[in-house]
C-alpha cells in the first residue's frame, strides 16, 4: 500500500458554524479522515494539521509552511493530499508548482464548497478522489482534484462561487477525469529526469492591477514606491490605453527604470495575450522589452513572479526564470 500524507489547512471543507454567525475552520485533520473511512482500503494514511485557516487569510507564508512539511516527509511518503480552502486554492496550486519542481510524487490540492459534515455536500467525494489520484502510478507533480476533474496546478482557476463544479482548467485539457468512480488519465506527466527540487523563498511584494476605461496613469506611482513587481491586466489581447499622450507608456517605463518587474497579461479569461497586435502594446513591448504572460493564468503569473523575484538579482536573471516553462504554465 502506498503511504499518503494528508495536510489539513482549514477552508470550507473543515468548517463549522460559529456562534457569531457564518462558517469558520474547526474540523481537524483526523476528523476529516474519519469522514472518509474507505480511504483505509486505498492506502496507508497519516495526517498533519499544518494550520487551520479560512483560505482568504492564507498566503505566501502559509504555502511555504506547506512546502516545508512536504519536504520533511518526502522520503517517507509516496504522495501528499492538501485540504485547502477554495478561495485561494488556485494561487496555492500555482505557487506549489514553482516551489516543488521536477517532482515525481503527487501533490494534490482539493477542497469543497460545503463542509465535510454536510451529508449531501461535495467534500467526501473530493477528498476521496484526491487520494485515488495520489495513489495512481501515473500521478506526479502538483494538481487540483475537484468535482471529478484533475487539473494541472498552473492551469486551475476558480470559476464558480457556489456550484460544486468550482474549478476549471484554463486553456489546457484536464489531466484526467473521474468517470463512474474510475480515474481516467489522459496525459502522462511523469518527468523525464525526476528528482524533486525544493525552493523555500517567495517575494510577496507584487500587485496585480486591472486596466479600466478612463484610468488615471498616476496610479502606477504607488507601485513604484511599494512593489517589487506588477502584473498589468490589459484589455483584450494586450490593449493599453492611449488618451492622446504617452502617459501609460511613460509610467510603465518609469516602473522598469526603478527596478520594478513588469508583466503584462490580459483580463480576458481565455486565449491569452499578444501585445504586438495594437499600437500602444506593440510600442511598449518593442521599446522596453516588457514581458507578457501569453496564455498563463493570472494566478500562475503572480506565483511565478513571487518565485522568480526571490531567486534573481538582475532583470536578465528574472526574465530567464520567468520565461522558462515550468510544467504546463506556458504553452
Amino acid at each position: 500500500m502506498k503511504k499518503i500524507l494528508l495536510l489539513a489547512t482549514g477552508g470550507t471543507i473543515a468548517s463549522r458554524p460559529t456562534a457569531a454567525g457564518g462558517l469558520a475552520p474547526a474540523i481537524t485533520s483526523e476528523e476529516l479522515l474519519a469522514c472518509v473511512p474507505e480511504l483505509a482500503d486505498l492506502c496507508e494514511v497519516s495526517a498533519v494539521q499544518v494550520f487551520n485557516l479560512d483560505s482568504t487569510n492564507v498566503g505566501p507564508a502559509q504555502w511555504q509552511s506547506i512546502v516545508r512539511c512536504i519536504k520533511e516527509n518526502y522520503d517517507t511518503c509516496d504522495g501528499f493530499v492538501i485540504a485547502h480552502g477554495t478561495d485561494t486554492l488556485s494561487y496555492a496550486a500555482a505557487t506549489l508548482s514553482y516551489l516543488i519542481q521536477k517532482n515525481e510524487k503527487p501533490v494534490v490540492l482539493t477542497g469543497a464548497q460545503k463542509s465535510i459534515e454536510v451529508p449531501d455536500g461535495d467534500a467526501r467525494r473530493n477528498l476521496f478522489e484526491a487520494f485515488v489520484y495520489a495513489t495512481d502510478a501515473r500521478a506526479c507533480g502538483t494538481h487540483v482534484v475537484f468535482n471529478g476533474h484533475v487539473i494541472a496546478g498552473t492551469r486551475a482557476r476558480k470559476t464558480h462561487t457556489k456550484s460544486f463544479d468550482a474549478f476549471s482548467s484554463i486553456d489546457f485539457p484536464d489531466i484526467g477525469v473521474f468517470y463512474d468512480k474510475k480515474l481516467l488519465c489522459y496525459i502522462d506527466e511523469r518527468p523525464e529526469c525526476p528528482g524533486a527540487v525544493f525552493y523555500d523563498k517567495l517575494v510577496p511584494e507584487i500587485l496585480s492591477i486591472r486596466v479600466i476605461p478612463g484610468m488615471d496613469p498616476s496610479v502606477f506611482d504607488y507601485i513604484t514606491a511599494h512593489c517589487r513587481g506588477v502584473v498589468i491586466e490589459s484589455f483584450g489581447v494586450g490593449g493599453i490605453p492611449y488618451y492622446g499622450d504617452n502617459a501609460f507608456e511613460e509610467k510603465i517605463a518609469a516602473l522598469m527604470e526603478n527596478g520594478v518587474r513588469v508583466v503584462i497579461t490580459t483580463q480576458v479569461p481565455h486565449e491569452g495575450s499578444n501585445l504586438s497586435v495594437y499600437r500602444v502594446g506593440h510600442i511598449i513591448k518593442e521599446k522596453y522589452r516588457v514581458l507578457e504572460a501569453s496564455n498563463m493564468t493570472t494566478e500562475a503569473v503572480i506565483a511565478k513572479m513571487m518565485w522568480a523575484l526571490a531567486y534573481s538579482e538582475t532583470r536578465e536573471e528574472f526574465e530567464k526564470l520567468f520565461c522558462t516553462p515550468v510544467g504546463k504554465d506556458q504553452l
